[in-house]
C-alpha cells in the first residue's frame, strides 16, 4: 500500500511542478499585466495544490494537518490577493493590450455612475 501511494504522490508532484512550469512560460507569453496576473493565478494556485497533495500521499500522517492548513489557505487568499491587485491595477490606468476588445468593469462602473446620477437628480 506504501508503494501505491508513493508512486501516485509522486505523479502528483510531477503534474503539479509541471503545472507551474507552463505557468511561468504562459506569463513570459501573455501580452499585457491583466492576462499575466490571470495566468500566474490559476496556474500556481492549481501546481500547488497538486504538490502538496502529492506530498500528503507520499508522508499522510505526519505532515496533513498542516497541508491541509495550507491548501486552504492557498484557496481562499490567491485568487482574492490577484483580484484585488487586478482592480489597482485597472483603476490606476495600467494599459491592455491592443488586442483587448471588451472591457466589462467599464460598462459595470458607468452602470453605477449612471445610477447614481439618477438618483440624485
Amino acid at each position: 500500500m506504501g508503494n501505491i501511494l508513493d508512486i501516485l504522490g509522486g505523479i502528483f508532484l510531477v503534474v503539479g511542478s509541471l503545472s507551474l512550469l507552463i505557468a511561468s512560460i504562459g506569463i513570459y507569453r501573455m501580452p499585457d499585466f491583466y492576462n499575466r496576473i490571470q495566468v500566474g493565478t490559476k496556474a500556481s494556485t492549481f501546481g500547488l495544490l497538486l504538490i502538496v497533495v502529492g506530498v500528503a500521499l507520499i508522508s499522510p500522517i505526519t505532515w496533513i494537518g498542516k497541508l491541509i492548513a495550507l491548501m486552504l489557505f492557498v484557496l481562499f487568499t490567491n485568487p482574492i490577493s490577484s483580484h484585488v491587485i487586478a482592480r489597482a491595477a485597472y483603476f490606476t490606468k495600467v494599459p491592455f493590450t491592443k488586442e483587448t476588445k471588451v472591457d466589462k468593469l467599464h460598462d459595470v462602473i458607468s452602470e453605477g455612475h449612471m445610477k447614481k446620477v439618477k438618483n440624485n437628480g
